[in-house]
């Protein structure tokens, strides 16, 4: 499988160095659809706060991917649905490190319909 990132520099806005505007993937035999995962241990309890439970979402998206056989390098794209607009910059400097820098296609959005104690939940496709 390969995958190229398209930052087109012209005729839309720039890319930044977190976000790629798109990434094509080649070849890839499979592809897993993950639903939005939260920042719940394996209890079902929450984390306390919003690091806690980015620290538990991508740890329960590692164990999810691993389940067919992947990792967080075969991420091709992360939607994030966030409680509250002011956990946007948090939550993209958690996916940065999940992901080691490298730039996916993503979106957040503000989804003041999450649950009570939840305040992040996020989805994945990876191919692989």
């Amino acid at each position: 499988m390969e995958t190229v990132t398209h930052n087109p520099t012209d005729g839309v806005y720039a890319a930044t160095a977190d976000y790629a505007h798109a990434i094509e993937v080649r070849g890839a035999g499979r592809l897993l659809f993950v639903a939005g995962t939260m920042g719940l241990d394996p209890a079902g309890v929450p984390g306390a706060t919003l690091a806690e439970q980015l620290e538990l979402v991508w740890s329960n998206l590692r164990v999810i991917l691993a389940s067919a056989g992947m990792t967080v390098d075969d991420v091709v794209r992360v939607t994030s649905y966030l409680r509250d607009a002011s956990y946007a910059e948090e939550n993209a400097k958690a996916r940065v490190a999940a992901l080691g820098g490298r730039p996916v296609p993503t979106t957040a959005i503000v989804a003041g319909t999450l649950a009570g104690d939840w305040l992040v939940e996020i989805e994945v496709v990876a191919a692989g």
